[in-house]
């Protein structure tokens, strides 16, 4: 096998306006694309410099909003994110320390839950 990593990882949301905006405005990522396809438009946003981008589908291409869990995401200053997250009234609980490190649970506002982690400090 020769498998890197995975690619991209499809978001159902209900509302791709609402969620991009709450994907680049409350979580900090990018626009890496954003075109019309014929009847379907392609929405796909990314943390800066990640391997791995989200696309944010709608029912309309076949996803149900609301039903990715699950999806867990690393962060290098949970503290800080968990502080951002809270003022742009994002969902979130936690966080919760754990013997690998800490982690909250992040919702957005479709529903779709995430796990925002940071591993335990080396020695720890």
């Amino acid at each position: 096998m020769n498998i890197t990593h995975a690619k991209i990882v499809t978001v159902p949301v209900s509302d791709q306006d609402r969620a991009k905006d709450f994907y680049v405005s409350s979580l900090g990522f990018e626009v890496i694309a954003d075109q019309q396809m014929g009847p379907v438009r392609w929405l796909q946003v990314a943390p800066k410099g990640a391997q791995t981008s989200f696309t944010l589908a709608t029912a309309q291409q076949g996803f149900a909003p609301g039903s990715a869990k699950g999806i867990i995401l690393e962060t290098t200053d949970l503290d800080a994110d968990c502080a951002e997250l809270a003022k742009a009234g994002a969902g979130i609980e936690g966080p919760t320390d754990l013997p690998w490190g800490r982690q909250v649970t992040l919702t957005d506002p479709d529903g779709n839950s995430f796990v925002l982690s940071a591993p335990a400090p080396s020695g720890a």
